[in-house]
């Protein structure tokens, strides 16, 4: 039996070389259908729905807003940067990007809540009900009886948080609290809706609503003592241990607890 001879080398490095050059072939002439496939018209972004309680935002204007962005086809477009696109239109919180064969991108969007201005008035910053800071033409906010909130940067939220914990306190009186800030120091200011400014000094918030508290509570009886009423109230320094500073309209006075203690300020 005879025993066939190995095939030379430079025979084995031709058939090498002509299976790759058979494989590349075919791997370019499958690029070649898939990347005419990707870029056939049967594959472009036909259409973009938008979803979601819009208040602030048109769906049709949002839509020709971010079209000019998307690059690509419904395979290839980036998703990440649609919903970038998305969420630098005015008033949107959050927006959700899917692809929705054939040919439709489908967007859910959520819009912020407004429930507070911030900073100055100057300002066009708004807080949203999660202590979120973001910018709006406050020219379009429906509500007019929005409370300002003002703070150091990154202490929106907790601003926001000690609002809810007064506002429920002066509401006792009648009053709204139409400001509140957080000074540099520490400590809180609240301006009333009749102007009154009352100052609050610091400490947790248990202790910021107490004092609050105390002040509401006794009022109405110290504002009666000179023959005022609660209205007259210009302003209110609540920093003294044992009691307050109070100024009404036409009359300047202390608590009988504070003008023993105004010598003692709370920060």
């Amino acid at each position: 039996m005879n025993t066939p001879l190995p095939a030379p080398l430079d025979v084995k490095l031709m058939n090498l070389t002509a299976v790759v050059l058979s494989m590349g072939l075919v791997l370019s002439v499958l690029a070649a259908g898939a990347w005419w496939l990707l870029q056939h018209p049967a594959f472009a972004i036909h259409r973009i729905v938008v979803e979601g309680e819009l208040v602030h935002n048109n769906a049709v204007t949002l839509r020709a807003n971010v079209a000019p962005h998307l690059v690509g086809n419904f395979f290839t477009a980036d998703l990440r940067a649609a919903r970038t696109a998305f969420e630098q239109a005015p008033w949107v919180r959050k927006a959700v990007v899917q692809r929705e064969y054939p040919g439709t991108l489908r967007v859910q969007l959520q819009e912020h809540d407004a429930v507070a201005y911030w900073g100055p008035e100057s300002g066009a910053a708004m807080l949203n009900s999660d202590g979120e800071v973001f910018g709006a033409d406050v020219g379009e906010v429906a509500q007019d009886d929005l409370p300002r909130l003002r703070g150091p940067q990154g202490q929106a939220s907790e601003v926001l948080r000690m609002y809810h914990v007064l506002q429920p306190v002066f509401e006792g009186l009648g009053m709204e609290l139409a400001q509140l800030e957080l000074t540099v120091r520490g400590g809180w200011r609240a301006t009333l809706d009749s102007d009154a400014v009352v100052e609050l000094g610091g400490g947790s918030p248990q202790e910021v609503r107490t004092r609050a508290q105390r002040f509401t509570q006794t009022l109405t009886q110290v504002a009666a003592q000179f023959r005022r009423r609660v209205d007259t109230l210009e302003s209110a320094d609540l920093r003294h241990a044992g009691g307050y500073a109070l100024r009404l309209r036409g009359v300047a006075t202390l608590t009988p607890e504070a003008a023993a203690a105004m010598k003692k300020p709370l920060p």
